[in-house]
């Protein structure tokens, strides 16, 4: 059986959940190591406690260098009751300088980089852009592979900016379903005179487009209503509460757990809000949310902006409602004249597609474990050069 440490960014984070149990699926036995952001009793995970390495916080850029640095220093101490791993998976950058020590700690054990959003600053122009590229380039230059999750992210980072060499896996964040499960998405059955619901699930951190939804469903007077679920990064709203609760067509409904509690929560709603302007003409253009890959495997409509990789995908399926842009004009007047026959003739589509273009079964999940599992190297191998100081320069930049 594969060993895999997994060093995670977030603990708390749901999609560290569903990687575990996707790696439990597949045949490997996971140890988990990582920070904590906050509390999530619906990202803990059954037979693993894991292995905490400090405290982190959203959009505090120096706070967690300097964490990682403390915890670099710390690391052989808090690896020393673990057995040896064959693969280190490291999810985002700052893991990834962990993981490198990790593996010169147990005897240059392969790495695999798992990077599912590339951040702004990794994308700058500047000194600061530079810099860190040139750190993931040094400390994922002994990567076995990239584990990224939009073909975008492969074309505009890793192959023109990226200086880390290794093979790119892709591997979308599609619906985990591990079980038996129906192959075709529901039908939906609409009762008469319901208002139609958009449903915006996942990590809501995106403040245009809570406000386009607040103008959008005043300007429809109820006839539209929006379902908040998830985590809100409340640094990026002055009062993400107040704004909704202020609001008489939409609601927040808190957390949730995925994937148990994802046919219940779409079931609820007619489309998806699968727009992201958080990082316009970078990161938000070229990802694949979960919630385009939940919507679709549970009947909801995605609604998705022209140009982005999101609309690509919903083009390519020949399902979803673009729009041309983010103007509330433009939002209403698509949904100006939309009704049941529309709407049944488009969830037709979606649901001829079936589910696989939107699950990953045990199938998948063991063939993700094999991929890691080709990393394992020779013995005998030499150890890892010594890691640089963390902190060589002083960076002065705006913090996520």
């Amino acid at each position: 059986m594969l060993r895999v440490l997994y060093l995670v960014h977030d603990l708390s984070d749901p999609a560290v959940r569903r990687r575990v149990l996707m790696l439990q699926a597949g045949g490997s036995e996971v140890m988990l190591a990582g920070f904590r952001r906050g509390e999530n009793r619906f990202a803990d995970i059954e037979s693993i406690t894991p292995l905490e390495l400090g405290t982190t916080a959203d959009a505090r850029f120096a706070q967690r260098l300097v964490a990682v640095a403390g915890a670099v220093a710390r690391l052989p101490l808090k690896l020393a009751g673990l057995p040896q791993p064959d693969v280190i998976l490291a999810r985002n950058l700052e893991m990834l300088v962990l993981a490198r020590r990790a593996s010169a700690h147990f005897g240059a054990v392969p790495i695999a980089y798992e990077c599912l959003d590339v951040h702004r600053l990794m994308l700058k122009t500047g000194a600061v852009g530079r810099v860190l590229r040139r750190a993931e380039s040094y400390f994922g230059g002994n990567a076995g592979l990239v584990v990224t999750s939009s073909p975008a992210f492969i074309e505009h980072y890793f192959k023109p900016l990226s200086g880390i060499r290794a093979p790119i896996h892709l591997l979308e964040n599609r619906v985990l379903e591990l079980g038996s499960h129906d192959t075709r998405p529901p039908e939906r059955a609409r009762p008469d005179g319901a208002p139609w619901r958009i449903g915006w699930f996942g990590a809501i951190r995106c403040r245009k487009s809570l406000d386009l939804l607040c103008a959008f469903t005043r300007r429809m007077e109820g006839r539209f209503e929006v379902v908040l679920r998830g985590r809100p990064a409340y640094r990026e709203f002055d009062d993400f509460d107040g704004i909704v609760n202020r609001e008489p067509f939409i609601r927040f409904e808190g957390p949730y757990r995925n994937p148990e509690d994802l046919s219940a929560i779409y079931a609820e709603v007619d489309f998806t809000w699968a727009i992201d302007f958080f990082e316009e003409g970078q990161n938000s253009q070229w990802l694949l949310p979960n919630r385009i890959y939940e919507g679709g495997r549970h009947g909801a409509l995605p609604i998705v902006l022209d140009g982005t990789e999101t609309a690509r995908l919903a083009a390519r399926h020949g399902i979803g409602i673009a729009l041309a842009d983010g103007r509330l004009e433009t939002l209403t007047e698509r949904f100006a004249t939309f009704g049941e026959d529309a709407y049944r003739a488009l969830n037709a589509r979606l649901v001829a597609l079936g589910t696989r273009p939107w699950v990953l079964d045990r199938a998948d999940c063991a063939a993700f474990v094999q991929r890691l599992g080709a990393l394992r190297q020779p013995a005998g191998l030499a150890a890892l050069p010594p890691l640089p100081s963390l902190i060589a320069n002083k960076v002065d930049c705006h913090e996520r």
